[in-house]
């Protein structure tokens, strides 16, 4: 089994601008064959394509335009790439695959740890994906207890042998044995909520399973199934005359579509995979809004319309110490799309607060303190555009950035690839002698930079660093999964 290494999500995170453009789709574009990462380049894509390509991949610039004048061969960096004609416009290039010991990162220096890359694919999609439910021609080839899961692949009686293979044990051949059952093959493993690709390899022939209808591309011309384990179900008891049912909410945009759900005995069900955090949902029963009878958490949104509530997850609790007699506190920031009047606070002896259940990530928010808007004035953390001052929090981050030294500096920042190159956005602050500030970063490659008092500067403290298109150099920083 091969599969793409998806730079899409784990270098820049463009994969909704470049989808949108039929003539380049980032999923054909890099693959690894026989030991070799392979581009397919198309001759007809424009200047401002080959510019995203080579950003996307981070492949040098020079490299591209020599794909297009023709050169069958080009040396980069001690590296040697071939080109090879494989259509009437289309071409591909390619390099072995190696890993370098020089901790000075050039701009084609981005396939390392192949092994490691190909873990992120898996682990990647199943951290980013919001929601998703199964949809199985037989809903026994596949029981979830919420620990473990059995895959049950019915027929295939004369096989000799048959494996399981997927982002859940990262594509082995061999790591999942399927026993033989009298009408087929089954395989339990454990796995936690999420979403996860897979196939059957049935001597030594890589399938995908026949009995699953949610399938997605392989980026070799074929599919892996998909499947979710779920973490909640959607219940509605009652309506057992309704002739249709859904839920829907922000978690598919408030699509009216919705999810169908399924008749049972005693109303209606759905079991669903959701990200942690917290979703507002309701039921359409024969096109009549209904928010959910047996859940209390009712709030109302931007448009003064209520919406049932859950929270996924561990919840996180905002507070905000009373000063002055406030009459309301209402909670607002970048997770609800600052709305003014959903997230209001519960008074307590000693302030406000609200727990609220967000996926690990990092938040912008503020308090609408009886109609004023105000910053949280114990988080140190801020972030700034325009003029206008945000508190802002990294949910479960996993990296600090710190800069010793500069102490009579009035404004450093920390910016790069995570950001947009945001100039303004995240304005360190200094304690215990050093300039810090956390984030939360998925698995992959971030350029970054200081500017320290409008001064652009490398982080002196890490010696990786890559050329940019100002020959300034931009330090580098990998988050392993």
């Amino acid at each position: 089994m091969k599969t793409i290494i998806r730079y899409t999500f784990l270098l820049v995170g463009l994969i909704g601008f470049l989808t949108a453009q039929a003539q380049f789709n980032p999923d054909k574009v890099c693959r690894i064959e026989n030991g070799r990462i392979i581009f397919s380049v198309n001759l007809k894509w424009t200047e401002k394509e080959q510019k995203e390509l080579s950003s996307l991949f981070d492949l040098d610039s020079t490299l591209i335009a020599q794909v297009y004048h023709g050169k069958s061969e080009m040396k980069m960096a001690d590296e040697t790439w071939k080109v090879k004609k494989v259509g009437d416009n289309l071409v591909e290039l390619s390099k072995p695959i190696s890993s370098k010991a020089d901790k000075t990162l050039k701009t084609n220096d981005v396939f390392l740890m192949i092994d490691k890359w190909m873990n992120f694919t898996g682990n990647f999609t199943e951290e980013s994906v919001v929601f998703g439910v199964n949809n199985l021609d037989r809903p026994y080839v596949f029981i979830y207890n919420g620990i473990k899961a059995q895959f049950y692949l019915p027929a295939f009686i004369a096989a000799k042998n048959v494996c399981l293979s997927g982002t859940f044990n990262s594509w082995s051949a061999t790591h999942t044995p399927m026993k033989r059952v009298s009408d087929g093959w089954m395989a339990d493993i454990n796995l936690k909520p999420g979403k996860y690709t897979y196939k059957y390899i049935v001597d030594g022939k890589w399938t995908p399973d026949p009995n699953n209808k949610l399938r997605e591309r392989d980026g070799e011309g074929g599919y892996n199934s998909v499947i979710y384990c779920f973490n909640h179900q959607f219940e509605l008891k009652g309506y057992v005359n309704a002739r249709k049912v859904v839920v829907t909410g922000n978690f598919t945009n408030w699509n009216p579509k919705g999810i169908m759900m399924n008749k049972t005995a005693e109303g209606w069900s759905l079991p669903v995979y959701l990200r942690d955090g917290t979703y507002a949902y309701k039921f359409l029963v024969d096109g009549q809004w209904r928010t959910d009878p047996a859940n209390k958490t009712v709030r109302k949104d931007g448009n003064g319309n209520l919406n049932s509530f859950i929270g996924i997850g561990e919840p996180y609790v905002f507070k905000f110490s009373s000063v002055a007699g406030e009459k309301q506190v209402i909670l607002a920031g970048s997770f609800n799309n600052w709305d003014q009047s959903e997230l209001v606070m519960n008074k307590t002896d000693k302030g406000w607060q609200l727990p609220y259940v967000l996926s690990p990530g990092n938040y912008e928010y503020k308090f609408i303190v009886d109609g004023l808007w105000k910053t949280d004035p114990v988080n140190p953390f801020m972030t700034e555009n325009n003029g206008i001052h945000n508190s802002f929090i990294a949910l479960k981050a996993n990296h600090l950035f710190e800069l010793s030294k500069y102490p009579d500096a009035r404004k450093v920042i920390v910016t790069g690839s995570f950001n947009g190159w945001d100039i303004n956005g995240y304005r360190m602050i200094w304690q215990d002698g050093k300039w810090i500030f956390p984030l939360y970063l998925r698995p992959g490659k971030y350029t970054y930079k200081f500017i320290i008092d409008g001064t652009w500067i490398l982080d002196p403290q890490n010696k990786l660093y890559e050329q940019n298109e100002y020959e300034t150099n931009n330090s580098v920083l990998w988050i392993e999964p």
